[in-house]
């Protein structure tokens, strides 16, 4: 069954019982009550008749996904079995029964409450660009590491390139785990990654292609783990987002221009005007597939990606930062970085042509009466 996050009077986040068993180093309370703000619920000490309040059972651990959506849905529980994982209880309810249950670890009485089998339910993840069954696991010492791969998955966004879908997830997983653990925020993880870029960018500068990549990639890798680690221990911040995202923006026409010019270090180095072409071919068209998704985003209220499946698939391989390190880094280990600059631009203009036509063809649609929907919804 689908499940719409439905909006209503923002209630209070209760948590029920405790545990002793820590996720990325935090407490089962901490670590909810942490969640619940990102959610934009206040955490208290307990609920009220009169007051809107979602009571949490501490014996369980959840996906944020989860928690947004029994917000926004009055007289709803979340289930597990037999037990009340999430419940969001109305004004007019009496928490007692339910809250009882809950510490007592026994099945509640579930009158005139509408229920969400957390087996069979799925929740159509906006942010994160997937169509996903959220997690609910029971929470112990024993299987806190398990938890801790079940909320990191979770934070993954479904459409992003090959390299951050594939490649390193396992190492952005044991690296997020380490710094949570050395109590390390994201903006920390975020200022390391952004030394490693302007690292990067001189190295390529001077020529010095190979450690280039080794601090390239390593930025790469960086930039994985301080988004996971916010959304996993409920750290991120306006601010932070800012940060991480302008870096991204900013640096790649950096790096191609750094690369360009380091060339005068090597056999080949381009001509002038040539050298303007190429790396010129690269920014435009790296600006223009922004300026594409920016406009796809404004009139459809979705990604440009995440509108059907072969749009997801191609994101794998666009013409952004990570898929051109690579690129490159095969021009490296054949010695030929001036062909390796040449081959980022050619992709770069078949992505734009892609999501050119893509728009394009939006545009039809929508002109013909169709309403776009994404394949993810």
């Amino acid at each position: 069954m689908t499940v719409d996050q439905a909006s209503s009077a923002t209630p209070q986040f209760v948590p029920v019982g405790d545990n002793d068993a820590r996720v990325f180093a935090l407490d089962a309370r901490t670590r909810a009550c942490r969640l619940a703000a990102k959610a934009g619920l206040d955490c208290a000490g307990e609920a009220r008749i009169g007051q809107a309040a979602v009571l949490a059972d501490m014996g369980f651990a959840w996906d944020p996904a989860w928690l947004k959506a029994i917000a926004g849905r009055p007289a709803t529980v979340l289930t597990l079995g037999d037990r009340v994982v999430l419940a969001h209880v109305a004004p007019h309810q009496d928490p007692g029964p339910l809250a009882a249950a809950m510490a007592g670890g026994s099945p509640p009485p579930l009158a005139g409450f509408e229920r969400l089998d957390a087996e069979t339910a799925e929740l159509s993840y906006h942010e994160l660009r997937k169509r996903d069954r959220p997690f609910v696991m029971p929470l112990a010492p024993a299987n806190a590491r398990q938890v801790e791969k079940a909320a990191y998955d979770a934070s993954y966004k479904g459409v992003t390139d090959a390299l951050t879908l594939y490649l390193w997830r396992g190492i952005a997983f044991h690296l997020t785990r380490w710094a949570a653990q050395a109590r390390l925020t994201p903006n920390q993880i975020t200022l390391v990654g952004a030394a490693l870029c302007v690292a990067t960018f001189f190295l390529f500068l001077r020529g010095e292609y190979w450690w280039g990549m080794a601090t390239g990639f390593g930025f790469m890798v960086l930039d994985t783990v301080d988004g996971k680690l916010a959304r996993c221990t409920g750290q991120s911040s306006w601010w932070g987002n800012i940060f991480d995202h302008g870096i991204d923006l900013v640096h790649p026409p950096f790096w191609w221009w750094a690369w360009a010019e380091g060339l005068a270090f090597h056999d080949d180095p381009f001509e002038t005007v040539y050298e303007y072409l190429i790396v010129g071919a690269i920014v435009a068209g790296y600006v223009a597939q922004r300026v594409i998704e920016g406009i796809f985003m404004r009139r459809y209220g979705m990604h440009i990606h995440v509108w059907q499946r072969i749009d997801s698939r191609f994101r794998l391989i666009t013409a952004r930062r990570n898929p051109n390190m690579v690129i490159l880094l095969g021009s490296l280990i054949f010695n030929r970085p001036d062909m390796g600059l040449e081959l980022v631009a050619l992709w770069t203009m078949v992505s734009l042509i892609f999501h050119a036509v893509r728009l394009a063809q939006a545009n039809a649609r929508r002109d013909r009466g169709a309403t776009l929907a994404s394949w993810l919804a």
